[in-house]
């Protein structure tokens, strides 16, 4: 059962669970996982995410083009290739407690790479460091963002209220 958290209650418990987050990710051995939290982040509060198993998220891009691309949202156009994008991610329980999600991950591909998934590989991070980049992931992924991939590069935005302009 998902658990609505008010602003304030996500902006709280995102602060709170941070640390544990970027120690979990870190584990993996992916430069990304521990510096993610460095690079621009999007949102100005964790939201919970439908397409995300009701998981509240944060969405960063990597520093550079990529974040300079991102943050024109709708009118993004195609990311720059090595472009990555970072959502990391909570569960808020009924019984009050946390608990750390996968770090989700995106990246551009080169020009002509991976067709079956628009030019993007899908990674998640799982809260024991364990890295799923399996042909799976990659199709459930492609399934969801494909609705998009015409018009907004396969890139889902969140919802404008909580978009730093």
């Amino acid at each position: 059962m998902a658990v609505e958290l008010t602003e304030a209650q996500a902006r709280a418990a995102y602060e709170c669970l941070l640390p544990e987050m970027i120690e979990a990710y870190s584990a993996s051995g992916l430069d990304v996982a521990a510096s993610y939290d460095g690079w621009p982040r999007f949102s100005t509060v964790a939201y919970q995410s439908a397409t995300h198993g009701m998981r509240y998220v944060q969405n960063y891009a990597a520093p550079g083009e990529a974040a300079q691309a991102y943050g024109q949202y709708e009118e993004v156009g195609r990311m720059p290739t090595g472009s990555v994008l970072a959502k990391d991610s909570f569960v808020a329980h009924p019984d009050g407690k946390l608990q750390v999600g996968p770090l989700f991950l995106m990246e551009r591909l080169a020009d002509g790479a991976s067709p079956e998934t628009h030019g993007w590989a899908y990674s998640m991070v799982m809260a024991n460091g364990a890295v799923d980049r399996s042909a799976g992931t990659q199709a459930f992924c492609t399934e969801c963002h494909a609705a998009v991939a015409e018009v907004q590069d396969s890139l889902f935005f969140l919802p404008s209220e909580l978009r730093v302009q």
